[in-house]
């Protein structure tokens, strides 16, 4: 961010409100940042939790360049120092083309922010073919596109700087390129959301501004709707997110924590929660991806798009909350969640999977069908009740099924498109993966008891699942930085690698499975969850482990005698119980040490940018000790939300 201000800082037509005055305020803070966030290894990670990783640490070269060249603060001769030891240690440009592949997503964006500060020549920067965005959205797909689906705006800015900066291509090819430049800009201005952020992400509007102000055309409307979107979203760290706003997706999940808990009375609904929701239904075609009206994205805000991860959790979502609606809010209700279910189906790529914004993009990775939006597909379908897309609805379901079963790993496990684990050499999670198709249900019995047993084999020596070295030195960190953290139980304050967010959603797959279980001994029926969230999680989840404590006498080992084999569940499943119970042991005492509320970076932004949700750890937490307390009730409610 600090490259994109410093450019445009040299540009004399800001409007007043952003002023060379303002502009130079946020370099400056976002430089002091910076100049904090450097690793021991020299390098730069993702977010102040990650690993350095070859691409933000160039990023950071080019935004300390120009910040350099502008008179500003940049980072000291030592920093510089160690952060060219990385990137050579990293390979520098061959090993920043290796990290991304065929997949030019990012990787030329962050060529010609090295281009823009003056660290490469513009001719090593891949010309993109930003012409193709004339053409309809419906014929992307059939271009052979270099970047994903949603990447448009930078294919145009970038390949733009790239056309008007670097070596001249052949004639005709130039021809048309500049004959395209005007009706480009179009789409981009027409793409370019009322908030003015790119998919309200701070990358993507960044990369399109700095390209544009490159070019010296920083007069344009867009690089100004640009600029108040970056002025508006820096945090009080000095800092800017990769997302600014999750609230359709993180009030979706929240609404299935609440809804999880067997006591739940539904204190945290209320009407405008419901209209609220209901009004995040995308109802026009989007101008982004071309999607038709019926889907959710994942803000309220004017530059989100609907997607299959989000469209789901709203359905679900809404299940919950429609037993406490009104008549009146029942009938929209149903109306937008079969409007939902319609989308979804739509959306459905041949092979039977899910991806996430575009039907047929199955070139590059951040596009094609994943197994975690299939399975979360799959479970939001299955829990519609109604008849008239019934036999459409199974056959849906069943191509989905094939395919979750096509992608299921030797090791039992199935892997996400979304989220990782930084810790691990491939930088994948099993466990988020795995957890979302053992949830929905969604695979027969033998496939998902390799999944179980999958999971079983993960649990890590301190009870919980995922996490890494990574995250233990973290803690120790906190553990003596934070004088409330300084009391949590020895037990646990050493050589603790699992996260609670990885954990969580181990626990709630096991106990969904018990549940499924249950349900066939009962009565044939197999249950598939539902989902829910609310300002009240935090104490939602300290009670439903304080509830957790007392059911089980204060002691969760002194109950294993009871659950296993007894009346909760029949015995055979012993081994699941004691990974349940262990994994809930680890979850109370992280309640009771407040790392519940140290998130830890286990999302993907596009092209593998990692984030870190503060809800997530909450959220999950409490979804896991409401499905816990669920599977050990004596009796299965039936009302429970699916």
């Amino acid at each position: 961010m600090c490259a994109v201000l410093a450019d445009r800082e040299t540009h004399p037509k800001a409007s007043v409100d952003r002023s060379s005055v303002l502009l130079r305020q946020l370099i400056r803070r976002g430089m002091d940042y910076l100049r904090r966030q450097q690793n021991t290894d020299g390098g730069f990670g993702d977010t102040d939790r990650s690993h350095s990783n070859i691409a933000t640490s160039y990023l950071v070269l080019a935004a300390s360049t120009l910040a350099d060249k502008r008179g500003f603060d940049a980072l000291d001769p030592g920093q510089l120092e160690r952060l060219n030891g990385y990137l050579d240690r990293s390979g520098r440009l061959n090993g920043l083309r290796a990290r991304y592949g065929k997949d030019k997503t990012f990787v030329v964006p962050i060529m010609n922010n090295m281009a823009i500060a003056g660290l490469i020549s513009w001719d090593d920067v891949a010309a993109l073919p930003f012409e193709a965005a004339i053409f309809p959205q419906s014929m992307y797909r059939f271009l052979q596109m270099p970047v994903v689906s949603y990447a448009i705006p930078a294919l145009v800015a970038i390949g733009q700087a790239r056309h008007f900066l670097g070596r001249k291509t052949v004639f005709p090819l130039r021809l048309l390129r500049s004959m395209a430049i005007g009706r480009t800009l179009r789409v981009l201005r027409r793409m370019q959301p009322e908030s003015g952020g790119y998919l309200e992400a701070t990358p993507l509007t960044a990369f399109v501004v700095m390209s544009l102000a490159a070019t010296g055309r920083s007069g344009l409307q867009v690089v100004d709707e640009g600029l108040k979107f970056l002025q508006a979203s820096i945090l009080d760290d000095g800092s800017w997110p990769i997302d600014t706003n999750l609230a359709t997706w993180v009030t979706s999940l929240s609404v299935h924590a609440l809804a999880s808990d067997p006591e739940d009375d539904g204190d945290w609904y209320s009407d405008e929660l419901l209209d609220w929701h209901l009004g995040c239904q995308h109802q026009e075609r989007h101008p982004f991806t071309g999607a038709e009206p019926g889907g959710w994205g994942w803000t309220d805000l004017t530059g989100a798009v609907p997607d299959s991860d989000d469209t789901p959790a709203a359905i679900l979502a809404l299940g919950c909350m429609r037993r406490f609606a009104d008549a009146a809010r029942i009938e929209k209700l149903d109306q937008a969640v079969r409007q939902g279910e319609s989308w979804l189906r739509r959306l459905q790529n041949r092979n039977g999977g899910w991806p996430t914004f575009c039907r047929g993009w199955g070139k590059l990775p951040f596009d094609r069908s994943s197994t975690d939006l299939t399975a979360h597909a799959i479970r939001a379908i299955r829990s519609i009740d109604h008849q008239a897309a019934a036999d459409d609805d199974r056959v849906a379901i069943r191509s989905g099924i094939r395919f979750l079963e096509r992608e299921q790993q030797a090791s039992g496990a199935w892997l996400p498109l979304w989220f990782g684990n930084q810790d691990r050499e491939d930088e994948s999670n099993p466990i988020y993966g795995t957890a979302k198709v053992l949830v929905a249900g969604a695979v027969c019995s033998s496939r998902r008891d390799k999944g179980v047993d999958f999971l079983i084999r993960q649990q890590n020596a301190d009870g919980g699942w995922g996490g890494g070295q990574s995250l233990s030195e973290k803690i120790a960190k906190l553990a003596k930085s934070d004088p409330e953290m300084r009391e949590i139980d020895p037990k646990f304050s050493h050589e603790i690698t699992s996260s609670v967010e990885e954990t969580a959603l181990a626990v709630e797959a096991l106990a969904a499975v018990l549940l499924q279980l249950r349900s066939v001994e009962n009565d044939g029926e197999q249950p598939f969850q539902r989902s829910n969230s609310g300002a009240q999680v935090l104490e939602k989840g300290v009670s439903s482990s304080n509830r957790v404590v007392e059911m089980t006498g204060g002691e969760l080992p002194g109950k294993r005698n009871n659950l296993v084999g007894g009346q909760v569940v029949a015995a055979g499943n012993e081994p699941v119980i004691e990974a349940i119970l262990r994994g809930v042991e680890f979850l109370v005492q992280s309640v009771r040490d407040r790392r519940h509320e140290v998130a830890w970076p286990i999302g993907f932004y596009f092209a593998k940018l990692w984030y870190h949700e503060r809800l997530y750890p909450l959220i999950f937490a409490t979804t896991a000790l409401g499905k816990f307390l669920r599977a050990t009730e004596t009796e299965i409610n039936h009302h429970w939300p699916k």
